[in-house]
């Protein structure tokens, strides 16, 4: 019956069901294009290997995994956490002799690799797509394989590379290879092609005896091995100590650096799901609870006739659900489509890794359609719940007046929402990308207190707001009275379109700020600096520091370091730094100790982590450096300028000792006049004195801001949506207003008034939100407080989502108000 009686609604009442079906095809829509989104970038992985030829590859750890136990009384729970290298430690040189000489074991090939920089006429050698450009022994060449196209094997002094480096070069010509122990020329003599294509790298071949005069290495990186079905056990106790590693799981022996590295794109496609996720749920139930509400008057008739308050749950559940279901027949095939638009975009942006691409996957389709679908029942019976079982006649009573109770229910639930975001913003560390993900989950639970909170907040302001209004005139007095009268509408499109504007300005402000914060830092950092030169082996930052018209230098040589944070270890961005001269360069802000006692095995660590760990000069730590060799570290300066540079400081020579890179990142310079032509005769390219913003920080900010565009899309509907469904359900009031004199012009200004007391309602409670979350972030980063970083952003962002509300609001009511419109009272 009550089935039936669902369809044979949805069938002849199609308009009013068409905005709860637009906004579940979008909400759907955005629910499956995120779920795909990150369920592929979990599951990506190298399904080609440059190990493809071996069987098996011996390397050491790839991971520094810690585990901790806690005893619960019957039992000890062992937890492991794992954090992954950026470099890998050389294995002994004797090795593969060792394994090689194991039965069943037809050969071993040791294989040492390490990344270097080419150029050929002065022009950089770069790899499509963001690959990494890895040298190795020509013996190393077998084990993709890789095979000559043209030309012959290397010899002492001479170099191949893979074709996709060789644009524009030809046979003979001399290619500067730079590589952590100098800069090499090297006589091109031959090209490679891979027999499948190795994601992520491009590859170089060196002469075998020359590898370690290349690498700055002792040993290889790996052993790849060739052998008989069976011999893995042999091989495990051969290699007691370095981990054996066979069938897909080859491609985890490779350099860290020479895979592509899908840890930051977890991080930003799982808080693009966050978003789309809470975005999508929010819009949807308020959707539905303003659909319910605007069937009052026909829920009451049907109460009159004997309808149960069951019935009418079970017909509203029933017809929300078959419109979620159709609506998730086109939803699931858009979200697959802005799956692969969101990850193009990223790719483009560098924020992923450009080998990336977008799997399809049944279930995560069927979960999004799901989900949809439990949204939409739950939102339904929360609606429903008061609406079915008042009694009739004061169902009907309430279509014409403002219902009254249930504010107590209300200020409780707001009270715990907002305790919730205060206890965020208080007592969780707010600074960096961390503080970002902070600040959105803040601001969603603050909006959630606002909704919570909706007929009660939006009363107090809509009090004084609708009064300024009324100084416009009659027709401003109307409106203000109507608003007045209607609060449970009002709060139904205000809160909306603060979603839009509070979720959007906080991820897009923090991001302004964050970037302003580390701009200022690097500029107070660098005001010494007159020149700078990048990207140098540090013998040849050695050199350049030594020339006399250099007054002061500060070479630094970037890496990964991982500390042990409680049995879990956590990777942190770091800087190798050597400094000479008298005239310092490089000002970090020190507030504890000195940058001059920074020596072997000792370490500078920036304030939020000296303070999150208690550290004080003087103190030990332990730290795993990139390759995985593990360091007991004095700490001897605590410094404040941090941002945009490294969240640790270490010996130069202990970096580039362990980095598989290991090259100078910038040195930093001050001197004579004449330093830039000095350092321009030693055949070296100057660059301004002030440092750009680093490329993953950039990268970072353009994936935030392209997260922000894809929210304002799908909110910039959604208040749309609402705003039509509002307007519509007033078409009985409006031809009343017709019948009693009222003209089209009066009560197109009449509902422009009320747009207008809805808009500044609505941007009130989102500048209050955002004012919290914002001020809070801003204070977490360098004690400021601050609304916005750029003024012209945060207004223009204000005043696209007002004027968004006054048009969205006047288009329906243009449509509704004309007389052939208006139903027959």
């Amino acid at each position: 019956m009550n089935t039936r009686l669902a369809a044979a609604t949805l069938r002849h009442r199609i308009g009013a069901f068409a905005g709860t079906f637009l906004t579940s095809l979008l909400a759907i829509t955005l629910l499956a294009g995120s779920g795909l989104l990150l369920f592929s970038v979990l599951t990506a992985g190298t399904e080609t290997s440059r190990f493809g030829a071996a069987d098996a590859v011996i390397a050491g750890d790839r991971a520094v995994t810690l585990s901790t136990e806690k005893n619960k009384g019957d039992r000890v729970k062992v937890k492991t956490k794992s954090e992954q290298l950026t470099g890998a430690a050389a294995l002994p040189a004797g090795l593969a002799g060792t394994v090689a000489n194991v039965p069943g074991v037809a050969h071993a090939v040791p294989d040492t690799a390490f990344p270097v920089a080419l150029e050929a006429d002065g022009r950089a050698l770069q790899a499509p797509e963001r690959a990494s450009v890895m040298a190795h022994g020509w013996q190393s060449a077998q084990l993709a394989p890789f095979n000559l196209t043209t030309g012959t094997a290397p010899r002492p002094g001479e170099v191949v590379l893979e074709g996709a480096l060789t644009d524009g070069i030809a046979l003979g010509q001399t290619i500067r290879l730079t590589s952590k122990t100098g800069t090499h020329d090297l006589r091109l003599v031959g090209v490679v092609a891979p027999a499948e294509k190795v994601p992520g790298q491009a590859g170089v071949f060196v002469n075998d005896q020359s590898v370690q005069q290349l690498s700055g290495l002792a040993g290889p990186t790996a052993v790849a091995v060739l052998a008989e079905p069976g011999a893995t056990p042999a091989l495990e106790k051969a290699a007691a100590g370095f981990t054996v590693y066979s069938g897909e799981d080859k491609a985890r022996a490779d350099l860290p650096g020479a895979v592509p590295d899908y840890i930051s794109a977890i991080s930003i496609f799982g808080f693009v799901l966050g978003i789309t996720g809470f975005t999508a749920v929010f819009v949807l139930t308020g959707t539905i609870s303003l659909a319910v509400r605007q069937r009052l008057r026909e829920l009451a008739l049907l109460r009159t006739i004997g309808a149960t308050p069951r019935q009418l749950r079970r017909m509203l559940g029933l017809e929300n659900g078959l419109v979620t279901l159709l609506a998730a027949v086109p939803a699931l095939p858009l979200g697959l489509v802005a799956a692969n638009l969101i990850a193009g975009r990223m790719r483009d942006l560098g924020a992923v890794p450009a080998q990336f691409t977008v799997s399809l996957n049944p279930i995560v389709l069927i979960v999004a359609a799901v989900l949809g679908l439990v949204v939409s029942q739950v939102a339904t019976l929360v609606a429903a719940r008061r609406t079915v079982k008042i009694a009739p006649t004061q169902a009907l009573q309430e279509t014409v007046t403002e219902a009254r109770g249930g504010s107590v229910v209300r200020v409780i639930a707001a009270a715990v929402l907002a305790g919730g975001a205060a206890a965020v913003l208080v007592l969780v560390p707010m600074g960096g990308a961390f503080g970002m993900g902070m600040g959105f989950v803040s601001a969603s639970l603050l909006l959630c207190a606002a909704a919570a909170l909706g007929p009660v907040l939006v009363r107090a302001l809509t009090a004084v707001v609708s009064r300024l209004v009324g100084l416009t005139g009659v027709t401003g007095r109307v409106a203000a009275s109507m608003s007045r009268a209607e609060i449970r509408r009002i709060a139904g499109v205000a809160i909306p379109l603060t979603l839009m504007f509070a979720i959007n300005a906080t991820m897009l402000l923090n991001g302004d700020i964050l970037t302003k914060v580390t701009a200022d830092q690097q500029a107070d950092r660098t005001s010494a600096t007159t020149a700078r030169v990048t990207n140098l082996p540090l013998g040849v930052a050695n050199q350049v520091s030594a020339l006399p018209q250099v007054t002061g230098s500060a070479a630094t040589v970037p890496t990964r370091v991982v500390l042990n944070e409680g049995g879990k270890p956590e990777d942190h961005p770091a800087q190798g730094l050597r400094q000479t001269g008298e005239q310092s360069v490089l000002d970090l802000a020190v507030v504890s100790g000195k940058l001059t006692n920074l020596k072997a095995n000792t370490l500078a660590a920036s304030r939020p982590v000296a303070d999150q760990r208690g550290w004080k000069v003087g103190d030990k730590t332990e730290a795993w450096m990139a390759d995985g060799t593990h360091k007991s570290l004095t700490v001897v300066a605590i410094y404040d300028n941090w941002r945009g540079f490294g969240e640790l400081v270490l010996p130069a020579e202990l970096v580039a000792q362990h980095d598989p890179r290991g090259l100078v990142g910038t040195l930093y310079l001050a001197g004579t006049p004449d330093l830039a032509k000095a350092i321009t005769a030693t055949g070296l390219t100057v660059v301004g004195g002030t440092a750009n913003e680093p490329a993953d920080a950039s990268n970072q900010q353009a994936a935030w801001e392209l997260m922000v565009l894809i929210s304002l899309g799908f909110t910039a509907i959604a208040v749309a949506n609402t705003f039509a469904l509002s307007t519509s359900a007033r078409r009985r009031e409006f031809a009343g207003l017709r019948l009693t004199g009222a003209t089209a012009p009066q009560l197109h200004r009449m509902l422009g008034r009320e747009a207008a007391i809805t808009v500044a309602v609505a941007l009130l409670i989102g500048c209050l939100i955002t004012g919290i979350v914002v001020g809070a972030f801003s204070i977490a980063q360098d004690g400021q407080w601050r609304l916005f970083a750029e003024p012209a952003r945060y207004f223009g962002l204000l005043a696209g989502v007002g004027a968004l509300g006054v048009v969205t609001a006047a288009i329906p009511a243009r449509l509704v108000v004309r007389r052939k419109s208006l139903p027959n009272l």
